[in-house]
């Protein structure tokens, strides 16, 4: 354990990042599984509207710098095409 007040603090407000990290990616993840279960169910109408939750999701953990902006544009990218690619 640190010893100087200031790396003390430091521990605490990382371990409260990292939680709330862990949050938010753990929120995209069950919005990711959503939608492809949606898709594997051959419902366009669900895949689409648990799309556009899931793109938010992505979208607000990027701003929030959990994921890096090209991976959240990935991430929308290959959800997208699932759900396009669906009849």
């Amino acid at each position: 354990m640190a010893n100087i007040k200031s790396a003390k603090k430091r521990v605490v407000t990382q371990a409260k990042r990292a939680e709330r990290n862990q949050a938010v990616k753990s929120r995209v993840k069950t919005e990711v599984k959503k939608v492809e279960a949606a898709a594997a169910a051959g419902d366009k109408a669900e895949a689409a509207k648990v799309l556009a939750g899931a793109t938010s999701q992505i979208e607000k953990a990027a701003t929030k710098g959990v994921l890096k902006k090209n991976t959240a544009s990935r991430k929308v990218s290959r959800l997208a095409k699932i759900v396009n690619s669906m009849e």
